[in-house]
């Protein structure tokens, strides 16, 4: 049975308040910033807790900067110290209950004050015999009008929607505190990454500047000072080596994301279309095939179907080993679905292998044309929705592929263009008319299959007749 909790003095300093963290929760935050234009973790922590400032915004590397961990641990802080009703709300359903989930895990440190609890807490609600009360939001108008919170914590307010988070903003009310018997001041919170140039992050810094809010800055190596950080360079140079560099640029380093320049670093996308591979213009309705299908090789097949006025592109690559290599390429107009899904039928009949296509806005429309050859597997056969976060995760996961080395490539005129001159822009859907290229789509859906993707020999048809190509009979000149 826990012992009955009883807070003889709320925390009167950022010096109490820091301990009172380490003997409740058993976290030690931060306190020492590395960089010149930067604050330690804690400073940001405090001023919240304290509600020194009504509104502030957090601004962290992604990961490493510890943000929904700090907003967890506030929230349970002042539901234990102050009595409040805190709300959770990120930027989606899922980072919402991922906050919560975390608040919720602290409760298992010996020094939690688990009598303090009215009931075990929910994914969605917490509940304290001293008033305190803590609510998971989902991301939306209606959700996040009901509650009249005093504290209110944000989380990737980046991949949230405006109108959700300004909905939000009028909700905090200041109440008496049953544990203070005093007035509660209210304080928000927006947390984020910046991603996008004209995101919501983007929009609530300038809101910053012209209000006043005060903007707490800090990266990985504030997480990483020697003296009280919890971050190792080990971790911070493995995760450097992942990502693309103009991520690492924004999302790590906390430079300006911009939509000027190209997403790609160039000299990555020159090595990975290597013109002593071929070349070739790869005009619409032009199949070109570099490699004859071999039964002891590993095939990926991805189709990026066109909708009104773009174009379907099926590529072929070797996955055998990385890096991975393109072996046929086939870029038509749009025509009806028959005609189009057959270019694939007869693609994964001569490759084998495993297939993805983007079944995005066309349901099952796809899937009634497609034909499994002999010996495929349902399993065989992947279509993904590209939307939303999976769809970002799937385009920064190719992106590094491309600037590790991952994949290589003819020198495919059209293909190695989009490659080149894509901008951030067309890669996360940051304007109305920000296009995602098609070839691009075809890669990024051939890579989300490196992630399950098993070592085996394909079964392949080789009996069918080589489509002319000019692969093989000669490439063009570019």
């Amino acid at each position: 049975m826990s012992r009955k909790y009883v807070l003889q003095r709320m925390p009167q300093t950022n010096e109490e308040l820091w301990w009172w963290v380490v003997a409740t929760w058993g976290v030690r935050i931060p306190r020492v910033k590395v960089c010149p234009d930067h604050c330690a973790p804690f400073d940001a922590f405090a001023d919240a807790f304290f509600a020194r400032s009504p509104v502030a915004i957090w601004k962290a590397s992604r990961g490493f900067g510890g943000k929904t961990q700090l907003l967890s641990i506030l929230g349970m802080s002042e539901l234990v110290a102050l009595g409040a009703f805190v709300t959770i709300l990120g930027g989606s359903g899922a980072q919402s209950l991922r906050v919560h989930e975390t608040m919720s895990e602290a409760w298992h440190f010996p020094g939690a004050p688990t009598s303090l609890l009215l009931k075990d807490p929910t994914k969605f609600d917490t509940y304290l015999t001293n008033g305190g009360k803590a609510r998971t939001l989902m991301a939306s108008t209606k959700s996040v009008r009901g509650p009249h919170p005093q504290r209110m914590r944000l989380d990737e307010i980046d991949e949230m929607e405006l109108n959700v988070l300004e909905s939000a903003q009028g909700q905090p009310m200041r109440k008496i505190s049953k544990m203070t018997g005093q007035l509660l001041d209210t304080s928000t919170v927006m947390s984020s990454t910046h991603q996008y140039p004209d995101g919501t992050m983007t929009t609530m810094l300038k809101r910053a500047r012209e209000e006043g809010w005060p903007v707490y800055h800090w990266c990985f190596r504030e997480s990483a000072n020697p003296v009280d950080g919890w971050l190792t360079w080990e971790e911070i140079n493995r995760k450097k080596s992942e990502i693309p560099a103009g991520m690492w640029s924004a999302e790590y380093e906390l430079q300006e994301p911009s939509f000027e320049g190209r997403a790609i670093d160039e000299a990555s996308v020159d090595a990975m279309f290597n013109p002593e591979l071929g070349s070739a213009t790869g005009d619409e309705g032009k199949y070109v095939e570099l490699e004859e299908p071999l039964y002891d090789r590993d095939y990926i097949t991805a189709a990026d179907w066109a909708k009104a006025k773009d174009y379907t592109v099926i590529g072929t690559w070797d996955a055998t080993f990385e890096p991975w290599r393109l072996v046929a390429f086939e870029r038509i107009a749009r025509r009806r679905w028959p005609v189009m899904v057959d270019r694939l039928n007869r693609r994964w009949a001569r490759y084998g292998g495993k297939v993805v296509h983007d079944e995005t806005g066309i349901g099952g429309v796809v899937n009634d044309y497609i034909e499994f050859p002999k010996y495929a597997e349902p399993e065989h056969l992947t279509g993904r929705i590209m939307a939303g976060r999976a769809r970002s995760d799937m385009i920064t996961e190719y992106v590094n592929a491309i600037e590790k080395g991952l994949l290589i490539a003819p020198r495919i005129r059209s293909m190695y263009d989009e490659h080149r001159f894509v901008t951030p822009d067309d890669l996360y859907n940051l304007s109305s008319s920000a296009h995602l290229p098609d070839t691009v789509a075809m890669g990024v859906l051939a890579w989300s299959l490196r992630s399950n993707w098993a070592r085996e020999a394909a079964e392949v048809d080789i009996s069918m007749q080589r489509e002319s190509s000019p692969w093989v009979d000669g490439w063009e000149n570019v």
